[in-house]
């Protein structure tokens, strides 16, 4: 069997130490005679998963006190609608910074639930290719005061914009406003600061391990503002005061990211990833940009670590680009659907030899058809 270099945007790629730690204890995890798949949620067994798992989030992410650490199901997409049912029940209103397609998909969500107000966006109608390209200037920004919270997507997985630093509320002229953050696709690529939210959130399918997980960092005084609509398995004050086993979780997802969270402590932390995370991002957008057949459209200061998408001048070399890639092993290029183009995801998982794989493959391949 040969290993590929998976640039899938997610599911994605997994640290190859994860993977046959995971194969090695799939029969028997620590003597127990059971696959961690088989196990009751309420056992010894996976309680020591599970709260060992909850103790490394807190660890890798510095998570301050008074804020919990929840491990939800329904993954990204579905925590756009659990959000405003969580935070919605005492005042409707919701204000949404747009950068990029997955904001839109949480404006249109918020939109049922609540008074919905665009405080910014960054959307370029006219644009064929790279509709998101940058993050509005803060102090463009019209954030209502009043607002339940603020939301903002911290990388946007499908255009390739990302926050490098998040912003300050109080200096939004809305210091009462809590910072709701998706960072579904740089969670624990690079140190964020958590006391700035109210809460954070994260499908596991990129950066922490398989689909069916979702994290949720939430600041203890946003636990009693939930919908009376709001079921009770998604009922954050719920979720937090049972440790995340209200009902049944996603016991093996819970299991996988657990492994990953040790493999990030061995690594060096966060701290460690952000400087290889650098050093890849860094590598492929010097080779973009020293090209004359392939193309980015999105700003230099807000250019995504994780997630590249770019396009060829030439658009009809698209097929040809893929094929020759996949020959090469190195697979999941193809942009998304609403875009088109290219994009090369760059998670903790993907080595810098896959990166400099992909850098050697574009510059073959424009010398034989640029």
């Amino acid at each position: 069997m040969t290993r590929v270099f998976n640039f899938s945007a997610g599911p994605a790629a997994l640290p190859e130490e994860v993977l046959s730690q995971a194969a090695a204890e799939m029969l028997d995890w620590h003597g127990s005679g059971m696959s961690v798949m088989e196990m009751s949620h309420r056992g010894k067994e996976f309680t020591s998963i599970i709260e060992q798992a909850l103790a490394d989030v807190r660890e890798l992410m510095q998570v301050p006190a008074g804020y919990q650490v929840l491990f939800m199901q329904g993954g990204g997409l579905g925590e756009n609608a659990i959000v405003p049912l969580n935070l919605l029940g005492r005042n409707n209103k919701v204000d949404i910074v747009e950068t990029g397609s997955w904001s839109a998909k949480s404006r249109a969500e918020a939109a049922r639930y609540g008074d919905l107000h665009l405080a910014a966006s960054g959307l370029r109608a006219e644009a064929k290719q790279g509709k998101y390209t940058s993050i509005p200037a803060v102090a463009d920004w019209r954030v209502r005061s009043d607002a339940a919270y603020l939301h903002i997507c911290g990388n946007e997985t499908i255009d390739g914009v990302e926050f490098f630093d998040f912003p300050d509320m109080a200096a939004l002229g809305a210091p009462d406003v809590p910072l709701v953050v998706d960072v579904s696709s740089h969670i624990l690529s690079r140190p964020l600061d958590v006391s700035k939210c109210g809460l954070l959130f994260g499908g596991a399918q990129k950066n922490i391990g398989p689909a069916g997980l979702t994290l949720v960092i939430v600041r203890d005084d946003l636990l009693d503002q939930a919908h009376a609509l709001c079921p009770s398995a998604f009922n954050y004050k719920l979720v937090a005061a049972n440790g995340s086993m209200y009902n049944t979780p996603p016991t093996y997802s819970i299991y996988i990211a657990g492994l990953v969270f040790q493999w990030l402590k061995r690594q060096g932390g966060v701290a460690a990833m952000a400087e290889r995370n650098a050093a890849k991002a860094s590598l492929l957008y010097d080779a973009l940009d020293q090209s004359e057949l392939y193309i980015t459209h999105v700003e230099h200061a807000c250019r995504s670590r994780m997630n590249v998408p770019f396009f060829l001048r030439d658009e009809s070399l698209n097929e040809a680009f893929l094929a020759g890639a996949k020959a090469r092993g190195l697979l999941q290029l193809k942009g998304h659907k609403s875009v088109g183009g290219m994009r090369a995801s760059l998670y903790n998982a993907m080595p810098l030899a896959g990166v400099q794989a992909l850098v050697d493959y574009l510059k073959e391949f424009e010398k034989s058809h640029g």
